[in-house]
């Protein structure tokens, strides 16, 4: 429950406070919102097939936002920042997907 109002206070902080991102970090920050996005629907599924783990979920979230980043980060170095940005969003949304059609099979039995 308390990370369920955190959540909330978050996104109404932002909503209303309106922060910006350094220009710097641009790049990253949808790659990272996606990599956030996989490791929560990880849990989710987790959560319902009964075997969550806070350690496991913080560490998963925490390392997939990361090694996301860094992938980003020498795409940019490499000078194919771009193509590496679209391979991480592709498995991590294969990933979401994947996650979220345990999840309806969970719920919906189908």
């Amino acid at each position: 429950m308390i990370a369920v109002i955190g959540l909330l206070l978050g996104a109404l902080a932002g909503i209303f406070l309106e922060p910006s991102v350094p220009t710097v970090l641009q790049p990253y920050l949808p790659i990272a919102v996606v990599a956030a996005l996989d490791a929560l629907f990880g849990a989710l599924r987790a959560i319902l097939d009964g075997t969550f783990d806070d350690r496991v979920f913080l560490v998963s979230f925490l390392s997939n936002v990361l090694v996301a980043a860094l992938i980003v980060f020498l795409g940019d170095q490499l000078g194919v920042g771009s193509q590496l940005s679209t391979a991480v969003v592709v498995v991590l949304g294969i990933r979401i997907f994947s996650n979220a059609a345990a999840i309806r099979r969970h719920l919906f039995k189908a």
